[in-house]
């Protein structure tokens, strides 16, 4: 019999919801989309922010901007 996982015990991962309360991703929104991304500067996957497709297609387009006019590095 396999021991069992307390942690996995009553349903899966818990995903953060970091857009709940925003209705616009701006792109001049410096520390909204600094959630979204690593220390290193890398786009965090939708695995971990819990957001869905749209939204990451979204942040991802909005952060790629940010670096080119030099808001985010």
């Amino acid at each position: 019999m396999k021991p069992v996982n307390d942690d996995k015990v009553g349903g899966g991962r818990r995903r953060t919801r970091l857009l709940e309360d925003v209705r616009d991703i701006d792109t001049r929104d410096y520390e909204l989309l600094r959630r979204f991304m690593t220390d290193h500067g890398k786009i965090m996957p939708s695995r971990f922010t819990g957001t869905s497709p749209k939204q990451q297609r979204r942040i991802a387009k909005a952060i790629r901007r940010a670096r080119v006019m030099g808001l985010l590095r």
